[in-house]
């Protein structure tokens, strides 16, 4: 390719000039999103004093609360640098910080066996589930965005599995709106089912952590059962978002190469994987060495979680409402039969390891 050189009499930009110009082009869109950020944190703090819990994420929020703002009329022009931004720049870092919250204190706390049996389910609950969107009509990233979703950790695995895959916004938003949903049906569905089945703690624990998204919604399922129920629950829970990285890892290595790349630039290390997965995996090895101590985890996964919120807000800003309703029925039939696969598979292993 030939260098494009400056007109005669015209200087290069310095790289301050540079910096500064791109910082203008993004301003407007990143300043929206982080206004639709603010908003849905406001929102999650309002909905918990009227109604006494978090029904919705503030993942959740953004996204509604920036699709609503994409939908209800045309965005200029002028904004979609700094939305793209936000949803994918914004977001790559979240990732890379969210490796440094991943203690080895949960395997610690899990023998052997269950380990395995929680590795082996996840991994069949994403074949399964991937297979299954597929059967119902759901485009391959999509699929395979519900499958992480619903086998892993929910939004979070959603949101750290779409740029690699390169998933369009339309997909992340409906996979995280319509699983959300379902995480809330899960966690009110939990305790009855407990009594219909009659499990004891241990193993009402291992079927929350097996089934439920979300470390705190976790916590909400397991309390009727007790402190071992809720211990628990957290340990499988814990092991389930541990396999984040190796999973997203290995979506980097299979999954579709960017456009524009030479076929020699594929075998190289960093053109296969993206780099925010490199980050991840180097930050949680400084984890589990202890170079990142505790109370630096919780500081990452503070910073993690708001710049995920600011990025779903600028995923959710990309979104038009309209058209997720091609897709809405499916993706909720796909997420349905993952949870149940997740819930046959839980009391499988609560049978093999005679925990019940």
């Amino acid at each position: 390719m030939t260098a494009v050189t400056p007109p005669p009499g015209s200087a290069a930009p310095s790289p301050v000039q540079s910096l500064l110009r791109r910082g203008s082009t993004i301003a407007p869109g990143l300043f929206l999103a982080i206004v639709v950020s603010l908003a849905a944190f406001g929102a999650e703090i309002l909905e918990t004093r009227v109604l006494g819990d978090r029904y919705l994420e503030n993942l959740v929020l953004a996204i509604l609360i920036g699709a609503l703002i994409r939908s209800a009329g045309r965005l200029p022009r002028a904004f979609e640098p700094g939305i793209h931004f936000a949803a994918h720049s914004v977001l790559e870092a979240a990732i890379v910080l969210l490796g440094a919250t991943i203690s080895l204190q949960a395997l610690e706390a899990a023998g052997g066996a269950l380990i395995f049996g929680i590795v082996a389910a996840i991994i069949l609950t994403l074949l399964i589930s991937y297979g299954l969107g597929l059967a119902l009509g759901l485009h391959s990233k999509l699929a395979l965005l519900v499958a992480c979703g619903n086998s892993i950790c929910g939004n979070s695995a959603i949101a750290a599995a779409a740029p690699v895959i390169n998933a369009d916004a339309d997909d992340v938003a409906a996979s995280i709106a319509f699983t959300a949903v379902l995480g809330v049906v899960v966690v009110l569905a939990l305790p009855l089912l407990s009594l219909v089945v009659e499990l004891d703690a241990v193993s009402f624990g291992v079927l929350s952590g097996m089934t439920v998204y979300a470390v705190p919604q976790v916590l909400a399922a397991t309390q009727s059962g007790g402190t071992l129920a809720v211990q628990t629950g957290t340990i499988v829970k814990l092991i389930r978002v541990m396999m984040l990285g190796p999973v997203i890892f290995l979506l980097g290595l299979i999954g579709p190469q960017r456009e524009g790349r030479e076929t020699t630039e594929r075998f190289r290390l960093h053109t296969m994987v993206p780099w925010f997965i490199i980050g991840f995996a180097a930050m949680m090895g400084l984890r589990l060495s202890g170079v990142v101590s505790d109370e630096a985890s919780v500081q990452f996964g503070s910073i993690s979680n708001v710049l995920t919120v600011l990025a779903m807000a600028g995923l959710g800003l990309g979104v038009d409402v309209r058209e997720l309703a091609h897709s809405g029925g499916r993706v909720i039939l796909t997420a349905t039969l993952s949870i149940v696969v997740l819930a046959l598979l839980a009391f499988a292993l609560i049978g093999l390891l005679g925990l019940a």
